[in-house]
């Protein structure tokens, strides 16, 4: 088969098109035929040898996908060959094929069609595992998430939303506040133009928000802890701001706050916090309300697979809102 390989780490244009040996069904293991998968920030650090696979994960990049299940494991009772699915992935997803835990595999809305599927799992598993099952985000509470536009930060405000929690996200322009505004955040801050920390005082007379969903690291840290209310909670998903910064500890304790320090790719696929947990706990909490469509997946745009280092270069320069997909070729 052929998949997206890395002959060597750099920017964009090392991304090759290349064949490579075909997956292996374990017994625990669907095998999926794939029709689509995403971009991820974490696929961009791959790339640049900043983030290497887990131990026994696939050496292709991709976090998720879309697709129809062709090889079925002896001990999977779930799924058939001939189900078209989407599934969590620690790697293997810019491919034609890529076999996946079958706890990590996830029914095909019946609102979406399967390439637009390969939009989901990874940003719904990441904002769940993180803002509800670890943060505990609940009616009534305060979520300030940065990089409001992006494709976790559409899925957090959406899935805020049906909670009953109000959401404050950051933005870097006019036309991604107004596009946040209208996706269902109660306030979108300009960090170009204001200081959020300042702002979140502001629309919380001074009180802090609940939760925050931070993917910036050292640069926001200490303006996330202001910005934290009481019992207030912190989870960094992220290090786009830098590995390292001071942490006042003072402030965390007087606030009685607590700091997450989070990733999903890492996690073993069984156990209370693994990946196959999440995904459970996102089919039965979060997926009714994706198949209603009260739930949508934001793509920004849909590329061939061969256009791999355009779609990089375009998450990269943050260029979109939403999700940019790469679609397999048949």
């Amino acid at each position: 088969m052929y998949a997206i390989t890395l002959p060597s780490f750099g920017g964009p244009e090392v991304l090759t098109w290349a064949e490579v040996d075909e997956p292996t069904c374990g017994p625990g293991e669907v095998v999926i035929d794939v029709a689509a998968s995403a971009v991820n920030r974490a696929d961009i650090m791959q790339r640049q040898g900043h983030y290497p696979p887990p131990p026994g994960a696939s050496e292709v990049p991709g976090l998720e996908c879309s697709g129809v299940i062709s090889e079925v494991g002896s001990e999977v009772t779930d799924w058939a060959v001939g189900d078209e699915v989407c599934a969590l992935l620690a790697g293997g997803g810019y491919a034609e094929r890529v076999s996946v835990p079958a706890l990590q595999v996830l029914s095909r809305p019946n609102q979406l069609d399967l390439v637009a599927s390969a939009a989901l799992p990874e940003v719904i598993c990441t904002v769940w595992s993180n803002v509800v099952t670890r943060a505990g985000l609940t009616a009534g509470d305060t979520l300030l998430v940065h990089g409001g536009s992006s494709g976790i930060g559409t899925m957090a405000i959406q899935i805020a939303g049906l909670l009953g929690a109000s959401v404050f996200v950051t933005v870097g322009s006019k036309t991604k506040r107004d596009f946040c505004l209208e996706l269902g955040a109660a306030a979108a801050i300009n960090y170009r133009e204001e200081d959020f920390a300042e702002r979140i005082a502001g629309l919380t007379a001074g009180r802090g928000v609940d939760v925050i969903l931070d993917n910036m690291g050292a640069a926001y840290l200490s303006r996330n802890v202001s910005s934290l209310a009481p019992d207030g909670r912190l989870v960094i998903i992220g290090m786009q701001g830098g590995r390292k910064g001071e942490l006042d500890m003072g402030a965390l304790l007087a606030k009685r706050a607590s700091l997450h320090a989070t990733g999903l790719r890492g996690r073993p696929v069984k156990g209370p916090s693994g990946k196959g947990a999440v995904v459970a706990a996102v089919r039965e909490h979060v997926w009714p309300s994706v198949e209603s469509g009260q739930i949508r997946p934001i793509i920004d745009r849909i590329l061939p697979m061969s256009e791999a280092a355009e779609a990089h270069r375009v998450v990269e320069s943050s260029a979109h809102m939403g999700k940019v997909l790469l679609e397999v070729p048949r």
